[in-house]
């Protein structure tokens, strides 16, 4: 296993491309995309230091189910899936918490097709903000204005107007692409409820 930086903006895995690594997050966030045909793209679901990049190879998959972008920069341990069959079939414990891990995404691909059709882009941005902030421990992070609407799969001008929203309400401060959470209970207030539902299902993964 060995580390690297996870640069913002780098592709990961293409979609169908065949794993070679599993990659585990510590710092930074992951995002697993659905492109269209016109070019749009949103995001299925999001990976940071709670899993880890590669659940499908768990079920027998040996290809990428989606383009996979570093939307916050971080660094993540890479390990090849050759160790990983290795280290699943020795320890039953490791395959357990990766499984129940799988489960939890699963989840939470199923809580965005909801999310994406039926909530307003101030709910799913402050989700997806109090979502970073858990994955990154409270500490500033960066991100685009641009990266954040291809994400949520809405115009640069609808991220730019719930931004200046959530910094009048002092929920955040958001300069030159980089975000500081200020008050996480007015960001409660203003996201929906798919948070608690997946945040709970990431939590019976420990």
């Amino acid at each position: 296993m060995d580390t690297r930086p996870l640069e913002a903006g780098s592709v990961l895995y293409e979609k169908s491309q065949n794993f070679t690594h599993a990659i585990f997050p510590h710092t930074g966030i992951i995002s697993l995309m659905a492109e269209m045909s016109d070019g749009r793209s949103v995001e299925k679901a999001s990976i940071g230091n709670e899993g880890f990049l590669g659940f499908t190879y768990l079920m027998g998959g040996t290809d990428s189910i989606s383009r996979t972008i570093v939307q916050v920069p971080g660094i993540a341990s890479w390990l090849t899936m050759s160790d990983l069959d290795e280290a699943m079939q020795r320890f039953v414990c490791v395959r357990e918490v990766m499984l129940r891990y799988s489960k939890a995404l699963i989840i939470q691909l199923m809580e965005s097709v909801a999310c994406n059709t039926l909530h307003t882009a101030e709910q799913r941005v402050s989700r997806w903000l109090l979502h970073a902030d858990d994955r990154l421990g409270g500490a500033d992070f960066q991100l685009t204005q641009k990266a954040m609407s291809e994400v949520l799969g809405v115009r640069r001008a609808t991220i730019s107007q719930v931004c200046s929203d959530l910094l009048e309400f002092e929920a955040i401060i958001y300069s030159r692409g980089i975000i500081s959470i200020l008050n996480r209970d007015i960001l409660r207030n203003h996201a929906c409820s798919c948070y608690d539902r997946v945040t709970e299902a990431s939590i019976s993964t420990d």
